[in-house]
């Protein structure tokens, strides 16, 4: 009697088990790519131009995603001394200063100063500018909800 209902409950244990797990693998997400990891002097980075009214020096690297689509992440950047004029971008940026000093202002706001792994955050449409300082060039991890863009600023806030 003991062997059966040992058996019995043996076998309830292993059926729950295997609906919890293969409930939970029919539910786990598929992720279409390989995890990633690069530094700021990787040689497989692939670093092109920007935008003509960014300045001269100035080179942006995609690190993940489509520039064209959402969640694309970036490196931006601009040698020391360089001045990036005021512009906005659709999408809101989470970024991470990886080298160099820049110096950042949002309409309206004060001044912040960005060192290496210092992290901000820069509402969509808030236009602002920057400076990168004598502290060697600045690159800058930028993460971009909406496609990647950069837009010249000549008046107040976008709506």
């Amino acid at each position: 009697m003991y062997s059966r209902t040992v058996t019995c409950q043996s076998l309830k244990v292993a059926l729950m088990c295997g609906l919890f797990l293969a409930g939970t693998s029919a539910g786990a997400p598929v992720f279409a790519q390989e995890p990633l990891t690069r530094t700021a002097k990787d040689s497989q980075l692939k670093w092109g131009p920007c935008p003509p009214f960014l300045p001269k020096g100035c080179e942006i690297s995609v690190l993940q995603g489509d520039p064209a689509k959402s969640n694309a992440d970036i490196f931006f950047k601009v040698p020391a001394n360089s001045v990036i004029p005021r512009h906005w971008h659709t999408s809101a940026e989470r970024m991470v200063l990886i080298s160099g000093e820049l110096h950042v202002t949002y309409d309206g706001h004060k001044t912040t100063v960005l060192k290496p792994g210092t992290y901000a955050y820069g509402p969509a449409k808030l236009p602002h500018k920057a400076e990168c300082k004598k502290a060697g060039p600045c690159i800058l991890f930028i993460a971009f909800e909406s496609p990647v863009d950069a837009l010249p600023s000549e008046t107040a806030q976008k709506k």
